[in-house]
């Protein structure tokens, strides 16, 4: 029987150790899995190698007790197994990297014998020098030379434990570039990964809506614009456009027709078709992306990038230092100092610390980063383009009331918008499908095929007469139909107080839906704090009407509205904004946002958005909060300027070694090992939070849960 432990216990924070059964990783991430179920808890880190959990929680020790005290009872045979790209067994494999890597550079300090140990140093330097020789005979002048003539120079010198100390934190710097690559490639991966949960499904010529994980190989699935593909298949009728960036990287949507395949996680722009499913596994799916992306250069930063070019640029000065040195001194060792001193060591462990750390500091405040060189380019941002609905307003619009004409029964033509609204994700049908649910209107699908007219709305046939519903622009102004005659009246006196969606059947006006649309709470205060943080315009561009538009944006501060534009005015706005020089990003939710979000240089996809916006985006929140906007661009600008800061002082105190060594103050050997030290703090500095603490966030990385493991280790 389990058994547990306290092993610390601070304010809202429990450390408990479990004995009595040896975890594995699918185990350990089955009890965090069920522990966050329990309204208590907030956080769960469970550390297998010291059997310890971590519990972050509201403050009721009772219940968390009586939480951790259920897991006696838990099935552990049912955990669910765990692929070689969950992030718990890839973190943990960069961890236990970087453990042995340390265990065994301080077990041959220790224990190995001054001659062996030389050896050892030679056989790892060789390596290094190999590469410089290579790069060399490429005629190329970088780092790997630098690196390779300071191990080199140190071996010559019979100085084995400087060569050795600068090879472990060159491997320890690999190392961190390698995970910090892995863990964004596996970020963008998830957020591209299936959030499906139901499908519609042709059964006996009907479409009926079924959990995807009941759908079976030989099912006929629909597909519509907007939506993300489920499952692998064929089409067997109709024609889509298919956005396959998320699979192939291109950018331009690809025809399907019949006898084509469509693939998991690509998304529909446009068009209708039945699909006959044949794969159904996820994990392949999943393997699938990571593959396709792994090689993505977007997953770095310009700056680390340029960082990496900079420190390229410092070699040759290192040489020519070197050399002046020699000359002017005719003394070896001062002008080896120049060479022992190794600029890009810092660097690269530093860089790809502090980015890695400010993903996971982001993720843990609910937002997902799909790559580096977006934190870099919300940094730049001086533009903001919002859309209104679902974004600057709350996320599930309200349903007030319906007004019926032409002597339609209220209920029915609710009855009638939900049946044709459910097909598409926008937070106005959800509230439409939701007001018939709470009024008790149960529906049976009584039309034909419903296509949906991006930013106008939906048209289908309910027996012989043509049904539209949408904007007063497709209803009125497209498709000419007409208001009941001795209504106008009563049309012109619509509530002026809340969005409008226009039912018509065969041409008349049959209905008019109210949809409150309430202004998030934060949203002012957000507008305003991104000014703040050097946001020189703030746009709002929506397909409402001009009087709503107008109202929110005078409510909250918004420097310049448009609205009634449709999806290809937002982006051809963004564009026009990009060739003015703004930096922008755009934020929305929605099918019709799409475009723009793609267009922008940072797409960021609210909560609850269409599955369309979500895939296309480079940031998702998932957060019902637009305050994340603000922690964002914080914490995007934090990280810059640590990272400007890293660089500066690495070239500073380096380049002052080297000035101790050249003058004699210090020998090689003394400023190497100054180097070392240095570049260790540096790397620590790096992983610490760069927007402080705060209760909802966890302020540690997972390289901190390194040092945590080790140290419960070695208590346990």
């Amino acid at each position: 029987m389990l058994q547990f432990s306290v092993v610390r216990k601070l304010r809202n924070r429990l450390h408990v150790k479990v004995t009595g059964h040896r975890f594995t990783e699918a185990e350990a991430a089955f009890v965090e899995d069920t522990l966050l179920t329990h309204p208590a808890i907030l956080d769960v880190t469970f550390y297998t190698r010291s059997s310890q959990i971590a519990i972050k929680h509201t403050g009721d020790d009772m219940a968390v007790r009586d939480a951790v005290l259920a897991l006696r009872d838990l099935e552990l045979s049912a955990a669910p197994a765990l692929n070689e790209y969950s992030p718990r067994l890839v973190n943990k494999k960069y961890r236990e990297m970087m453990l042995n890597k340390t265990a065994i550079y301080l077990g041959k300090k220790a224990v190995l014998p001054a001659p062996i140990a030389a050896a050892w140093a030679w056989f790892d330097g060789i390596k290094f020098i190999g590469k410089a020789i290579k790069t060399l005979w490429q005629r190329k002048l970088t780092v790997e030379v630098l690196d390779g003539v300071a191990i080199g120079a140190a071996l010559l010198q019979k100085d084995y434990p400087t060569a050795s100390a600068v090879m472990y934190l060159l491997g320890i710097g690999e190392i961190l570039e390698e995970w910090t690559h892995r863990k964004s490639v596996l970020n963008l991966a998830e957020s591209m990964s299936l959030n499906v949960d139901k499908v519609w499904v042709l059964v006996d010529d009907i479409e009926v809506s079924k959990p995807v994980n009941e759908v079976v190989t030989g099912d006929k699935i629909v597909i519509r614009q907007g939506e993300v593909i489920p499952l692998d298949g064929v089409v067997i009728d109709g024609v889509v456009l298919v956005n396959e960036s998320s699979m192939t990287g291109e950018p331009e949507a690809v025809r399907r027709d019949k006898d084509t395949s469509v693939y998991a996680g690509t998304v529909v722009e446009d068009g209708r078709a039945i699909v006959e499913v044949y794969s159904t596994s996820k994990s392949s799916r999943y393997e699938k992306i990571v593959n396709l992306i792994e090689e993505s250069e977007q997953m770095k930063s310009g700056i680390e990038q340029q960082a990496y070019r900079m420190a390229d640029k410092l070699v040759p000065i290192s040489f020519i230092g070197a050399g002046l040195t020699f000359l002017l001194t005719r003394n070896v060792m001062k002008a080896l100092s120049w060479v022992m001193v190794d600029f890009s060591c810092a660097l690269k462990l530093s860089i790809p610390l502090a980015v890695l750390s400010a993903m996971q500091e982001a993720s843990k405040r609910g937002i997902t980063v799909k790559g580096g060189k977006f934190l870099e380019q919300i940094a730049q941002a001086d533009m903001v383009v919002f859309d209104k609905t679902g974004t600057l307003t709350k996320a599930e619009p309200e349903f007030e009331e319906i007004i019926p004409f032409n002597g339609q029964d209220a209920d029915e033509m609710l009855k009638l918008a939900a049946c044709l609204e459910e097909h598409f994700p926008h937070s106005m049908a959800k509230a439409v499908v939701r007001a018939a649910k709470e009024h008790a209107l149960p529906h049976k699908e009584m039309h034909s095929d419903v296509e949906y007219v991006v930013a106008h709305g939906i048209a289908s046939k309910v027996g012989r007469f043509r049904v539209r519903i949408g904007s007063a622009h497709f209803i009125f102004d497209d498709e000419k139909t007409k208001i009941p005659v001795g209504e106008q009246e009563k049309f012109d006196n619509l509530p002026n107080t809340s969005s409008h969606l226009y039912l018509a059947i065969g041409g008349t006006l049959a209905a008019v839906l109210c949809i409150k649309d309430p202004v998030r709470e934060e949203a002012k205060r957000v507008i305003s704090e991104l000014h703040e943080l050097g946001i020189k315009k703030v746009v709002m561009m929506t397909g409402d009407s001009k009087r709503n538009a107008e109202r929110v944006a005078k409510e909250i501060g918004i420097d310049e509205v448009h609205a009634e534009v449709l999806p290809e005015d937002k982006a051809a706005y963004v564009k026009q904004a990009k060739s003015e020089g703004y930096t922008v990003m755009m934020i929305g939710d929605g099918i019709n946002d799409s475009p723009a979000i793609s267009e922008a240089h940072v797409g960021i996809a609210m909560n609850e958005g269409a599955p369309i916006a979500q895939k296309i985006a480079n940031v998702t929140i998932s957060s019902d909060n637009l305050q994340a906007l603000v922690d964002l661009r914080k914490l995007s600008l934090a990280l810059m300027k640590r990272i400007k800061a890293n660089y500066n002082g690495i070239v500073g105190f380096n380049g002052a070694l080297v000035g101790g060594g050249v003058l004699g103050v210090m020998p090689p050997s003394q400023t190497a090992w100054l180097h070392n030290l240095f570049t260790l703090g540096i790397g620590l500095e790096s992983m610490t939070p760069l927007l402080g603490k705060k209760d909802d966030v966890v302020t540690v990385t997972d390289v901190v849960d390194t040092i945590n493991v080790t140290a419960e280790t070695t208590v346990a």
